[in-house]
């Protein structure tokens, strides 16, 4: 077995091969108030829009705040082993700190302690992780969300009722759970007071998309492709999914077999092809996060810790719903259309 050190060492030394590019080599960060900070920014993945607005967040940070930060993730967001080598690596070259979106809410857990341990301290953003070994989690509340989706797929369906699914995400992600869980416990909330007539009935939810649209769009088709009756149509009422990539993934699989806007349908996060499938009746509503806030709010907070100032230990960031009645104002449309070339290059 090798030893952590020697073990963390071995990360340095792969990791400076093929990514010499991050930094100019494994050296100790200048103590806070004496020089430039650099902190790590680690996504669940690096494909996704979604992540793209969180580092924009970030980088409008780093501006403001004079710092540098670095942006590291996996390609994938399945690929814990990886996320795990990628804070193991910047613990390596001391950075001054870490932000990071935990893929999974127990395996990053030892990581952020060994952080923690090595005297580099951690924001948890996104998704949450067991244990204290974090100093504030920056997020959505992702319950809240959850219950917004399942509160309009209620109201979308009117009083008469009818049957639904959802499409989960990933196992392990705490994000993408608690929005599942709400989105059930508003069905739940609901059925409680419907009448017998008017009760919603989720036939599936024990699907999951996986880490990505196309895994998602696999999914979805094994599911739906069970609930189709005479002439192909579906025998479902209502959709919902829990992030960017099953509601693309399931709104792929909707156009591909000519059932979109022909079932209800709400969503989570915003992409161009789901604002697009908003606009064009595909798709009834998107619950929608403000990752450029979670991203900006994550480095400040660590920033401020840094700085000898004391900060909160849980950060909401907002959620919101968006439909085709309030897509175009003002507020809204900012949340679909990010500006992310002002702090990208």
């Amino acid at each position: 077995m090798i030893h952590r050190a020697g073990r963390l060492a071995l990360a340095c030394a792969v990791f400076g091969l093929g990514l010499a590019f991050w930094t100019a080599g494994c050296t100790k960060q200048p103590a806070a108030g004496t020089g430039t900070l650099t902190i790590a920014v680690i996504p669940k993945g690096t494909t996704h829009e979604y992540w793209q607005s969180v580092h924009a967040g970030a980088a409008k940070a780093a501006k403001e705040l004079g710092i540098h930060i670095i942006w590291k993730g996996p390609l994938k967001e399945d690929d814990r082993e990886q996320q795990i080598a990628v804070v193991e690596n910047f613990i390596t070259q001391q950075v001054a700190g870490i932000v990071l979106a935990p893929l999974d809410e127990t395996a990053l857990v030892r990581p952020v302690q060994e952080a923690r341990d090595a005297h580099i301290p951690t924001v948890i953003i996104d998704s949450n992780l067991k244990g204290h070994g974090f100093i504030s989690f920056v997020a959505t509340d992702n319950h809240k969300g959850g219950m917004l989706g399942g509160q309009e797929l209620i109201r979308l369906l009117g009083d008469k009722g009818g049957k639904v699914v959802m499409l989960r995400y990933e196992e392990g992600s705490a994000s993408t759970m608690y929005r599942e869980q709400g989105f059930l416990d508003a069905i739940a909330a609901y059925n409680a007071k419907a009448p017998a007539g008017a009760k919603i009935e989720v036939v599936s939810s024990n699907q999951y998309g996986g880490a990505t649209a196309s895994s998602a769009q696999d999914a979805s088709e094994r599911m739906l492709s069970t609930l189709k009756g005479p002439g192909g149509r579906l025998t479902i009422d209502g959709i919902f999914c829990p992030n960017e990539s099953t509601t693309f993934g399931m709104l792929r699989t909707l156009q591909t077999n000519g059932w979109a806007g022909k079932v209800k349908f709400v969503g989570f996060d915003s992409s161009e092809p789901l604002v697009a499938g908003l606009k064009d009746g595909q798709i009834d509503a998107l619950v929608v996060q403000n990752p450029v806030n979670m991203g900006y709010l994550g480095v400040k907070t660590l920033v401020d810790h840094l700085r000898g100032q004391t900060v909160p230990t849980h950060i909401d960031t907002g959620v919101g719903l968006i439909t085709r009645a309030n897509m175009n104002d003002p507020a809204q449309h900012k949340l679909l259309h990010p500006d992310l070339s002002k702090w990208l290059d």
